[in-house]
């Protein structure tokens, strides 16, 4: 098969690929996503909750400000 052959069955594949689009089955995707939100509570149920930082907050603020400003500067 010739060069010139070859890529048009290789455009003519890939069009048909892009271009493709199955019957959806809406009903079966509405029970899936509705059986994804049901378990997603689940799932995450004994992971406990992360602990409250907030009031190490104003304790280290001023330690990495000076980190931030040098990290944005323009080095070049």
């Amino acid at each position: 098969m010739g060069r010139g052959r070859q890529k048009a069955k290789a455009t003519r594949q890939a069009r048909d690929m892009k271009y493709y689009s199955p019957a959806t089955d809406l009903t079966a995707l509405q029970r899936e996503l509705g059986a994804a939100k049901r378990h997603t509570s689940d799932a995450f149920s004994d992971i406990p909750p992360e602990p409250d930082y907030s009031g190490y907050e104003d304790k280290y603020a001023d330690q990495y400000d000076d980190d931030e400003d040098e990290g944005s500067r323009n080095v070049g």
